[in-house]
Order: C-alpha cells, then sequence, then structure tokens
C-alpha cells in the first residue's frame, strides 16, 4: 500500500509545512547571525530543536496518517459500494472483454444470476456482443434489445482506472493499467409499448381505382350490370371493413379507404390479397375485373398521407394497374401487378397528348430527342418518328446518340442516307450539352428513367422535358416532366409515337427508310408481333406501312452476323434450368453489341418446354447486364424490380456492377427469396 499511494496536493503541503517553516528559520538564523553572532548561537540551539521535533513528529505520524486515509478511503468506498448494490438501476462492471466481474443487487434479479457468476454478458444478453462494446473511439455506447418479456436500453461506458486515479486531489495510484466498462440497463418496455400503440393508431390514407370499369361491363347484361357493380362494391368495402377501416366512394369506379397503421401492416402481410380477391367477381363478364391500390403512410399530416396516396396511385396505373403501392415519405413499395394489362381500344389520350406536344415543340427554338444508354431499334426508332413530327414545323432537331450498337447501325446508315441534306442531326453528349438552352425542348423516349438517359444533364438545362415510355414507372423517374406519357400496356416506343404522329399535324409525312426504323423499333420489342401485341399495336403496324415501311428491307436490316449467331447459340446450349427458369452467360467476348445478342438468346429459351422465364447474363464495359424474358407465366418485371431494375411483365433487364459469379448468386438468391414469400410460385 506505502508503495501504491501518494500524498498529493493540499494535504502533502500541510503535512511538510513544519519542514518548509525550519528551512525558513534556518534562513533567518543566518541572517541574525551575521547581525550578532552570539544571538545567533543561541538562536541556532532553539531551531535546531524545532527541526528534530518537527522532523520526529513528521516520521512519526506519517503512517498513522496513511492509515487513516486508508481506513477513510475504505469506508468511503464501502459507503459507494453499498449504495451501487443497492441502486434500483441495474448496474454492472465488466471488463474490456466483456467479462462479468460485478452485478449490483437489481442487475442480478433481471439476470437470475448470483455474485459469482464471472462468464462474458453475451451469454446473457447476445446482443451485446464485443463489437457493440465501447472502445477507444467510441468510450460511450447504447443498444437496445428484447430479454424475456422486457425491453432494455443498455447504456455502456469505458472507464479507465489510471485517468479515473490520476483525477483525484488527494492520493494517486502508479503502476496501474487497464480499464473497465460500466454497464446501466434501462427499462424502456413502457416506453416502447406507447410508440407502438401510438405508431398504429396513426391514421393512413388509400384509394382504390377499378382499372377495367367500362371495359368489364361493356359485354355484361344491362339487368345484370348493377348486380356486378354490387358486388365489386360490397367486395371493397367488407374487405376493408373487417381491417377496421372506413370506404367511401368517390366516383362510379374509384373509392376512397381510411384506414390504421396496424390494420396495414395486417394487410401488407397478407400481401393485399383483395386484389387477387376481386378478380372471383364473375355474373357473366368476359374480362375479370382488376384493381389499383394506393396507401399513403408515414406523412405528418392526414394531407401529407393523402398526397402520399395520390402520388401511389399515379405509379400504380402508370405500371399497368392490378397492383398496390405503399407510399411512406422515403419509401415505395409494390404488391401483386402480375397479370398483363388491360389494352385500352379508345385513342383519346394519344390525341390529347399530341396535341400538347405540337403547343410544346411550336413555342421552343430546338428540340433535342435521346433515348436511353445503349439504345436498340425501339429507341432509336422512336426517336426518328419525334424528329420527323418536329421538322414538320421547321424546327431544329437532333438526336443524341453516343453508342451506336448493331441493332441500331443499320437504321442510322439508313437514316443518314436519306436526310443526306441535313448534316448534324445525329450527335453526342458532349454537343448537347452545348446545344440545350432554356429555349429547347428536351424529349426522352423509352425511358422514364434520368440515370439511363444517354445524357441526363441535360434533363437539368431546360425547364421543358417531355417523357413518352412504354415501360412500367418505378421509383426512379423525371418528376418535372411538362409532358409524361407513359402507357403500359403500349407494345413499343414506336408505336407510342406511331398514334402521336397521326394526330400531331395533317401534313406530317414520313420517309419510307424512316418508316422503316419505326416498323423495326416495333418488330424487335414485340418479338415479330408475338409478345404485348394488341390492337392497336397492328394498327399502329398499318400507318407505318402506309407510309412506306418494307417488311423485307426491315428482316434484312437485322440479319445476325456468324459471330453473334454462334455466341446466341452458345448462351442457349449452356443454359441450365432453375425453379423453372432458364438461366445462362451469354460469351460477349468479340461481340459488337454482346447484350443485344444477350437479349436475344433470353427470347431463344422461351421456347424451350418447361421453361417459364428466362434470364441471360451479359458482361459489357464494366457492368453485369441482366435480360429476363418470359411469356405469360412469371412476371419478370418484379424479379428484376427486386435487382435495381425495371421492366415489363414479359421483358424486362437490370444491370449490376459486379462478377458474372455474383450476378448469378444474386439472381438465384432473388429467386429463392421470392419464391419463399409465394411472390413466384
Amino acid at each position: 500500500m506505502k508503495k501504491n499511494v501518494k500524498l498529493n496536493g493540499q494535504l502533502r503541503l500541510y503535512v511538510r509545512w513544519p519542514l518548509y517553516l525550519t528551512v525558513l528559520l534556518i534562513g533567518m538564523n543566518i541572517w541574525i547571525f551575521l547581525i550578532s553572532a552570539q544571538a545567533g548561537m543561541v538562536m541556532a540551539a532553539f531551531v535546531a530543536v524545532y527541526a528534530v521535533v518537527a522532523a520526529v513528529l513528521y516520521v512519526s505520524n506519517k503512517p498513522m496518517l496513511y492509515t487513516e486515509l486508508v481506513s477513510f478511503a475504505t469506508h468511503y468506498g464501502q459507503i459507494q459500494k453499498n449504495l451501487l448494490k443497492e441502486l434500483i438501476l441495474p448496474y454492472a462492471l465488466l471488463t474490456e472483454e466483456g467479462k462479468i466481474i460485478w452485478m449490483n443487487r437489481q442487475f442480478m434479479e433481471i439476470t437470475g444470476k448470483g455474485p459469482e457468476y464471472s462468464r462474458s454478458i453475451t451469454t446473457i444478453f447476445p446482443e451485446l456482443v464485443k463489437d457493440v462494446l465501447p472502445g477507444d473511439s467510441q468510450p460511450e455506447t447504447s443498444v437496445e434489445f428484447h430479454y424475456g418479456t422486457y425491453d432494455f436500453r443498455a447504456d455502456m461506458k469505458r472507464i479507465s482506472m489510471d485517468e479515473d486515479m490520476r483525477g483525484t486531489h488527494l492520493v494517486s495510484t502508479v503502476e496501474f493499467e487497464g480499464s473497465l466498462i460500466a454497464i446501466y440497463l434501462f427499462d424502456v418496455t413502457e416506453i416502447n409499448y406507447y410508440i407502438r400503440e401510438n405508431q398504429e393508431q396513426r391514421m393512413a390514407a388509400g384509394l382504390v381505382y377499378i382499372d377495367n370499369y367500362d371495359e368489364a361491363l361493356e359485354n355484361v347484361e344491362e339487368v345484370r350490370t348493377s348486380l356486378l357493380v354490387a358486388l365489386i362494391e360490397r367486395k371493397i368495402n367488407k374487405y376493408f371493413n373487417a381491417y377496421d377501416g372506413i370506404v367511401r366512394k368517390l366516383e362510379k369506379d374509384r373509392f376512397f379507404v381510411v384506414l390504421k397503421e396496424k390494420a396495414l401492416a395486417q394487410i401488407r402481410d397478407n400481401k393485399f390479397d383483395l386484389l387477387q380477391d376481386i378478380k372471383t367477381v364473375n355474373i357473366g363478364n368476359e374480362m375479370p375485373i382488376t384493381l389499383s391500390i394506393s396507401i399513403g403512410t408515414g406523412g405528418s399530416s392526414y394531407m401529407d398521407c393523402m398526397e402520399y396516396a395520390r402520388s401511389a396511385m399515379d405509379l400504380a396505373l402508370a405500371r399497368g394497374g392490378d397492383q398496390a403501392v405503399v407510399k411512406a415519405k422515403d419509401q415505395i413499395t409494390y404488391y401483386g401487378g402480375k397479370t398483363q394489362q388491360v389494352e385500352k381500344n379508345t385513342r383519346v389520350k394519344a390525341r390529347v397528348k399530341a396535341q400538347a406536344l405540337r403547343e410544346i415543340v411550336e413555342s421552343k427554338d430546338k428540340v433535342v430527342v435521346m433515348g436511353h444508354k445503349l439504345q436498340d431499334a425501339d429507341s432509336f426508332g422512336a426517336a426518328i418518328g419525334i424528329y420527323r413530327a418536329a421538322k414538320t414545323l421547321n424546327k431544329k432537331t437532333y438526336i443524341v446518340l453516343n453508342d451506336v450498337t448493331t441493332s441500331v447501325r443499320p437504321m442510322l446508315d439508313l437514316f443518314n442516307e436519306i436526310n443526306g441534306e441535313d448534316h448534324g442531326i445525329v450527335i453526342g453528349s458532349g454537343q448537347a450539352r452545348e446545344i440545350v438552352d432554356r429555349n429547347t425542348a428536351v424529349i426522352v423516349v423509352d425511358t422514364n428513367r434520368p440515370s439511363y438517359t444517354e445524357c441526363e444533364d441535360i434533363l437539368s438545362m431546360t425547364p421543358t422535358i417531355v417523357v413518352f415510355d412504354h415501360h412500367r414507372r418505378g421509383n426512379e423517374a423525371i418528376n418535372h416532366a411538362v409532358l409524361s406519357y407513359i402507357e403500359p400496356n403500349a407494345s413499343s416506343a414506336c408505336e407510342m409515337v406511331a398514334e402521336i404522329l397521326q394526330y400531331f399535324a395533317d401534313n406530317v409525312r414520313l420517309k419510307g427508310g424512316e418508316a422503316d426504323c419505326m416498323y423495326a423499333g416495333m418488330v424487335i420489342d414485340t418479338d415479330n408481333f408475338v409478345t404485348k401485341t394488341g390492337v392497336r399495336t397492328f394498327e399502329a403496324a398499318a400507318f407505318l406501312r402506309r407510309c412506306g415501311a418494307d417488311v423485307t428491307r426491315v428482316r434484312k436490316m437485322f440479319r445476325n452476323d456468324m459471330a453473334e449467331y454462334k455466341a446466341r447459340a452458345e448462351s442457349v446450349r449452356h443454359a441450365e434450368v432453375y425453379r423453372g427458369f432458364a438461366l445462362s452467360v451469354c460469351p460477349g467476348r468479340g461481340l459488337e453489341s454482346p447484350t443485344i445478342v444477350g437479349a436475344q438468346a433470353a427470347n431463344e429459351l422461351l421456347n424451350i418446354i418447361g421453361v417459364r422465364a428466362s434470364i441471360v447474363l451479359t458482361e459489357y464495359n464494366g457492368k453485369i447486364y441482366v435480360s429476363a424474358r418470359s411469356i405469360d407465366e412469371v412476371n419478370v418485371q418484379v424479379i428484376m424490380e427486386r435487382m435495381g431494375g425495371g421492366g415489363h411483365l414479359n421483358v424486362a433487364g437490370a444491370q449490376l456492377q459486379c462478377s458474372l459469379e455474383e450476378a448469378m448468386r444474386q439472381v438465384r438468391q432473388t429467386l429463392d427469396q421470392m419464391f419463399e414469400e409465394g411472390e413466384l410460385e
């Protein structure tokens, strides 16, 4: 103890004060001796006696003082220990590795352990692993966990014993190193209960639209129409009433819903089974009823929730309907969307959009058209159609094209040949940035994602953005477009533009080669008019044929060279079937446009019996391009959305930044997860 304890501060000065006074007296003695030797001799005797007495008292009292200090410290520590031991707050001391060295009574009662228990804290609370314990970089940490029937918050603090002892003003220790961890447990069970209760009682707003109200009632006998409508309304009311929700009819095919967060959680667990249940309503209607449901939740006010619901409904409708969309402040979740979209026979929307586009183009000096990166036939064909519409109004028009793929090259050569008098029509991203200003209309075709466009920068350089796309809208979208025409039930962007051209102006006349390019885009995207082909698709094709499109020229345009044909054959030969999905890798080395070949291979794999869908991976420019295809059994779009992509029910894709092996592992994991969740059957 004597070796490990020293006196500090005022106490040390107090004990040594007689010795310091002796030095002062010696100095005074010397001064008096210089004045009078006799007086100095007398005083020297008194100083000597004083010094001897002071030294004896110092030496004899020092052990007694240390004993008293140690006794005080012991009693003081005992009092502190008793206070901590009886403290109502659970408290314990751990080593740096998390081993328990001491617990107070409350801590022992909670854990059911005795004072002799000295194992790791992880054996009691598995959440308190070594990684969450405080360290040098983070001396204080806090962790919440569940233990038994209680919720606890553990506040932990690292205590350096050396620093703690140096902080005292009376005594200090030497030759001591190491730290302890103090842990306090706070019972937050009641707080968490009321937080959950408050969350569950919060209101969520919802909208329910009947997607195909007019189409479903079209062929129903008049006497059964009211009965069918009543059955639909009863299904909707009964469903939400079972979750303590309120339903009010706004229009003949629109409903407003209010429900609690607790009910919404249950509905989400059941994956909005109303979407499938409503299709069982059948009293003579040839077409099954489908719904679009949107829920707004997590807003700071009821108005915020309602705005979220409206925005979610726009997403649901833009994605083709027959699905539910739940939108919170910073999160969007999709449910359903597994059936083919219902084609609308009316072209009223196309006529309205065409007139709006004409007004926009007329008010601008220049028009810049661009599609998605690595443009395909549909993207470039649609851009050519918009180019011809703008040229009809005598506007300077440019098409942004960076990488020329094998599918676009013959179209580009044909376009340049028939428009030889106009130079500089097709430009790159650098030229586009120089051309675009606030008096330019930027028209985006075949994509609605900013990051997928050929030149994302120009979207912020002008307030006039127009979007024409046939892909389902995802979380990422061009939100500030002055005109947005997204039609998921269209077969291709070329089909949409062909309809627009018929209402754009009376004197719009495509050149034969331009009609070939647009017709080629439709042929490629519909797989020779097999996939996503409706009445309006053939009407658009008929319009292009009247404009001079030649089927033979289009067929010759897309013949493959031998290397691409062999690569496609290799993809098919090495494909494996996993849970009904044909998975393969397209060898892209030596190919000019391996992503196009990968997509073609995915289409080829659908011709194999037993294959429900196909997924082909292609490595190109440091990325993995995923092409997913199906006929009618599987919605590949929801699979690709899980992987950060999107597309259509039968045609979808994604881009991954990883190796081929990792990409294939992600594909398998995604399929496994979706099968376990019931998303795939």
